[in-house]
């Protein structure tokens, strides 16, 4: 529950997380809500600051930038490098996957981009998999900050998430095809297109503002049938 509402932004970055406050709100004594936050600190959701307790992570506008044009060079590498290698399993998997997060984005139930995180952190597991170089798989596994990933989709208007999920399609595409240039474009274009969004609906560049902007409906794209 507490990574929920801080992947749903309920804890805002630079929050304090109170153990007391958490227990009662949660129902629980304290010593499972600090396992619970032991566990999170591991995962970069939060950290413990000395004498102070727990705070939800955050990063300064430079870090994300850093962080996402690394992701891009390294995770387009990672893609160029499996295109050859991705088997007819690996690929339906992937569409699994891909079809998994379309039907999450169509119905948007309760936590259903927490939902679509997960599914998206499998589908580009896949990838780094099947690329298989352990020295690239373990730059990016130090690079990406999961925590990130998630805000990202917090930050994701309609648009942006079709587009996000239309990258995977044409990622599947490009893997079956076995075209490493391809499949190396695109997976950089989906990252890159990830951290404009964070950066230009970061607090600092005046997100509260940006998300009451009226935006023209998204256009809908759909797989053909046969995809999903």
């Amino acid at each position: 529950m507490i990574r929920a509402d801080i992947i749903a932004g309920r804890h805002p970055a630079g929050g304090h997380l109170r153990e007391e406050q958490l227990a009662e709100a949660i129902g629980v004594s304290r010593t499972p809500v600090r396992e619970a936050l032991r566990r999170l600190a591991a995962e970069g959701l939060i950290k413990f600051v000395p004498n102070h307790g727990a705070f939800v992570n955050s990063w300064s506008a430079d870090d994300l930038r850093k962080i996402f044009d690394l992701r891009a060079l390294l995770e387009s590498t990672a893609a160029g490098q499996a295109a050859p290698r991705m088997t007819p399993q690996a690929i339906d998997r992937l569409r699994e996957l891909a079809a998994g997060m379309v039907e999450l984005a169509d119905h948007r139930a309760e936590g259903y981009l927490e939902r679509i995180s997960d599914l998206n952190r499998a589908f580009h597991d896949i990838i780094m998999k099947t690329a298989d170089n352990e020295r690239l798989s373990g730059s990016v596994v130090r690079t990406i900050e999961f925590p990130i990933v998630h805000r990202t989709f917090q930050r994701y208007r309609p648009a942006d998430l079709r587009r996000s999920l239309n990258h995977h399609w044409e990622l599947i595409d490009a893997f079956e095809a076995r075209d490493a240039e391809w499949a190396s474009a695109v997976m950089r274009a989906h990252v890159l297109a990830a951290k404009h969004v964070m950066l230009s609906r970061s607090p600092s560049a005046g997100e509260g503002d940006a998300a009451a902007a009226p935006r023209p409906p998204a256009r809908r794209v759909k797989r053909p049938t046969g995809r999903l």
